[in-house]
């Protein structure tokens, strides 16, 4: 490989970076944003399943984040007693998308 190629193979992944660091990011803002929305569903006990489904929907593409992982489980597990076929759904689903990306997720240094 020459210095050019070199050089613009640095350039891309550079550029893969600082998008990775910035879909995390989002990712941490959608999470405090979804996070009171779910504690409120929780607390009032909500049993709509548009709203409960809409907000599983929307956090389904941020479950490579941990911390949203974590918030999407809690709120499948709170949704199973209402609908337990819809909720399997959301787990295949979370399942399709992501496990087999598992291995490809950056490891944290904390």
């Amino acid at each position: 490989m020459n210095s050019q190629d070199k050089q613009s193979m640095n350039n891309m992944l550079q550029t893969i970076k600082k998008l990775v660091v910035e879909q995390q990011q989002l990712a941490r803002q959608a999470g405090q944003q979804y996070f009171f929305e779910v504690e409120a569903i929780l607390q009032d006990k909500c049993r709509d399943p548009r709203r409960i489904e809409c907000l599983l929907d929307g956090m389904l593409g941020f479950c490579f984040d941990d911390g949203m992982l974590r918030l999407y489980k809690k709120l499948c597990r709170y949704y199973y007693k209402i609908d337990s076929v819809a909720t399997t759904s959301y787990v295949y689903a979370y399942r399709e998308m992501w496990d087999e990306a598992e291995h490809f997720k950056p490891h944290q240094d904390s």
